[in-house]
């Protein structure tokens, strides 16, 4: 399948993200949580094509993660329409922490070079403790989101760690050429990154500011489209 024929639907997956974005900022979470809804099948869809048309142990751990990425979504904002929000919340962190770990294990099938796996793994774990520190110096959480926080973003970050040692693992030094498909996965890993810190300060900080949920959902869109898109890469 070429790759040009999923601009239309990244497009029309983008534009429904904004919708949900404006949506949310009105405050009429139960159209808004349809909305994210409706986005996040636009990449799952992507994903489950993937595996279908180029099918691997690899495509089908990443649409698998992106499903419950979906997932994450929902969960995150039902908890702004239904009672009990913190259980809910927890549950789409545990969702995208799945997603996170099934993404790591793709990763890890790819990687056909253990040592600049295991050293990826320990500069992940090392680049994950410094950031957690960082982040509980300045924002202010209960407990239980503590410990939710210090196993997801030790995922996230060991993915995304894992993801640069693809792209060095897969350069071919012969023609002096990236694999598109590892460089655009590792740019989705990076962005997905990004964009939790930024809601984890817009959740938890006295500092948040208006452009942080907006720049949130931006970047974790892009991220995982990116994810998606770089199976048929």
């Amino acid at each position: 399948m070429n790759v040009m024929y999923l601009i239309p639907i990244c497009f029309v997956g983008f534009m429904v993200q904004i919708a949900f974005i404006v949506t949310e900022k009105m405050e009429n979470y139960k159209k808004a949580v349809a909305l994210k809804g409706f986005a996040s099948l636009f990449f799952v869809a992507i994903g489950v094509l993937g595996a279908i048309i180029l099918p691997s142990r690899f495509a089908l751990l990443i649409a698998i993660g992106l499903g419950f990425g979906l997932i994450g979504d929902v969960c995150l904002n039902l908890r702004l329409v239904l009672k009990d929000g913190k259980k809910i919340f927890l549950a789409g962190i545990a969702a995208f922490l799945i997603g996170h770990i099934l993404y790591l294990v793709a990763i890890i099938l790819k990687i056909q070079n253990t040592r600049a796996l295991l050293i990826s793994i320990a500069a992940g774990t090392v680049c994950a403790a410094g950031l957690l520190v960082w982040i509980f110096k300045n924002i202010t959480a209960q407990k239980v989101f503590k410990i939710f926080g210090i196993f997801y973003v030790g995922a996230v970050v060991i993915m995304t760690a894992a993801s640069v040692a693809r792209v060095f693992t897969e350069y071919n030094y012969l023609m002096l050429k990236f694999s598109v498909s590892s460089l655009i996965f590792m740019i989705g890993a990076l962005l997905f990154t990004a964009s939790d810190v930024i809601l984890i300060f817009n959740m938890f900080s006295d500092k948040k500011k208006d452009w942080m949920r907006p720049a949130n959902l931006s970047l974790y869109y892009i991220g995982q489209m990116l994810i998606a898109v770089s199976l048929f890469l």
